[in-house]
């Protein structure tokens, strides 16, 4: 049972529908067939280059309910949910065991280590070829500026900025 999944005619509480708890709103936007508060508590990543090309990624956990006791995500796995390198910073988000099987975040820096693949290339090669479809996806940064992401699920929360002032928000 997740509590966060509001009862049938009952808002999150247990409270009859416009008693209490989500409103009218919140239950429009949905994901998955699912309210939208229910991704409130996800994955946050970060990657960031500095303008002497120096890279640096961090990934904090969302957590996963009624988790096995001393389960380890994919997040504080250095290769799997987050990793940096000379070419490139990534942070990834989703199902932890598929993106450990794969070292999706390691991946990409390998690819673009050994086949000289750009990071836009390296990312999209990783999500198709190494996790499993509709598992989840990832941020990444170029040493040079470059900034991309993929997925293979429905939606993924997003942002980016630049020092130019360009600012981009995405889910879908």
């Amino acid at each position: 049972f997740d509590y966060r999944i509001p009862l049938i005619g009952r808002d999150s509480c247990g409270f009859e529908e416009g008693t209490g708890g989500m409103s009218a709103i919140e239950h429009a936007l949905q994901m998955n067939g699912l309210p939208i508060s229910v991704y409130a508590p996800e994955t946050v990543g970060c990657v960031a280059v500095d303008v002497l090309g120096r890279c640096a990624a961090a990934t904090s956990t969302g957590g996963l309910m009624n988790k096995m006791n001393g389960r380890i995500g994919d997040s504080p796995l250095i290769g799997a949910g987050t990793y940096a390198s000379d070419l490139c910073a990534v942070s990834a988000t989703g199902e932890g065991e598929a993106i450990i099987r794969a070292t999706l975040a390691r991946d990409v820096s390998a690819l673009m280590e050994y086949k000289g693949m750009g990071v836009k290339e390296a990312v999209d090669w990783a999500i198709r070829e190494r996790l499993e479809e509709g598992k989840g996806g990832l941020i990444a940064v170029s040493s040079n500026g470059d900034v991309t992401f993929g997925f293979n699920c429905v939606g993924m929360f997003r942002g980016c900025a630049n020092e130019d002032g360009i600012f981009e928000v995405g889910v879908w």
